[in-house]
């Protein structure tokens, strides 16, 4: 069985549910596929999304999807393995056999972490090791921090982190070394550096508790940052023309700002796009991308009436023409007879 709607959102994660309610509340067919995979679910709360501050990530998630289908928008399982064009749109298929037909697709699917191969950092990711001091900066504030050097930003990363503590370390592992300047600026913000490479975690009652050097040094820590690569969920695009393009921090796929790609009918919102998005900035896109899906549709919509009113039009022009020739023809035969 193959299901038709309007739009196909793929993922149903902050940017993709606000994407489906605005389609919804536009009275547009609207279906969401999600695979169940939240980057955030490790996480105990989103922060620094308005009047949710602190919100269990699966919470919003539920509330999310309850308002989609109180529009009538529908919200089910389903991880999108292929997508390609029809005449009409698009055809996708799910690694469970679903497949879908929709007119526009946007694609909400996240992106995933690429984290430092040091011991512990992925079993703790989420928790007391973190990426972004503006989601997490004031559960670790006035801890112990320590910073894991493993790519071009990590100065940045440590200053800002300087914000929530005054106890800061950057463990420059495998990051470029530093400049003159830079130990110069972090000597002035009481940011010691420990040179090595670390080789992991030490955590004590499941808690971190410290980083262990390769030299077997352990510096005592509660909460570590990282600088992970972001990826973005998007392979499932190639056979579209849609690639991953490459990114500062990762790949994204390319839009237009308002969630438009450079494939006619595919947009994109969230982390998929936009690799630093918190949770409110994916859902605000969301719903930008879905106010552009539905203006592009009802200009299609209106297209497609213009021309049907012409064929109609047509067609009675010549419906009259040959009734006209048919009752001349049979007054010809009249005045014969």
């Amino acid at each position: 069985m193959t299901d038709n709607v309007d739009v196909l959102v793929i993922g149903g994660g902050a940017a993709g549910l606000s994407g489906a309610l605005t389609l919804a509340r536009a009275r547009r067919k609207v279906l969401v596929l999600d695979a169940g995979e939240p980057r955030n679910a490790p996480a105990s709360g989103v922060h620094g999304f308005l009047t949710r501050d602190g919100l269990p990530p699966a919470e919003l998630v539920r509330d999310g999807v309850a308002e989609v289908r109180g529009y009538g928008g529908e919200v089910r399982a389903g991880t999108v393995t292929s997508a390609r064009r029809t005449g009409e749109g698009f055809e996708v298929e799910t690694a469970d056999g679903q497949r879908v037909r929709a007119r526009r697709l946007l694609v909400t699917t996240g992106l995933t972490d690429e984290l430092p191969a040091v011991a512990g950092v992925r079993e703790r990711w989420g928790r007391d090791v973190l990426h972004c001091p503006y989601c997490h900066g004031w559960e670790v504030r006035d801890q112990p921090i320590g910073v894991l050097g493993s790519g071009p930003n990590v100065m940045h990363m440590t200053l800002l982190l300087r914000q929530w503590s005054q106890d800061v370390v950057l463990f420059r592992h495998t990051a470029p070394e530093l400049t003159a300047e830079d130990r110069a600026r972090l000597a002035a913000r009481e940011i010691a550096v420990v040179d090595g490479e670390v080789a992991g975690l030490e955590i004590t009652e499941d808690r971190v508790s410290g980083v262990r050097l390769a030299d077997g040094r352990v510096v005592p820590r509660r909460a570590i940052a990282v600088l992970p690569r972001f990826l973005a969920r998007a392979g499932f695009l190639a056979e579209l023309g849609l690639k991953v393009a490459p990114h500062p921090m990762g790949e994204h796929v390319q839009t237009d700002g308002r969630g438009q790609t450079s494939v006619p009918g595919v947009w994109a919102a969230g982390n998929v796009t936009d690799l630093s998005a918190s949770v409110v900035v994916a859902a605000a896109a969301g719903m930008v991308a879905g106010a552009g899906i539905n203006g592009e549709l009802v200009a299609e919509d209106t297209r497609r009436a213009v021309s049907g009113q012409r064929f109609s039009a047509e067609v009675e022009a010549r419906l009259a023409e040959r009734v006209l020739g048919e009752r001349r023809h049979g007054l010809d035969s009249l005045r014969a007879g």
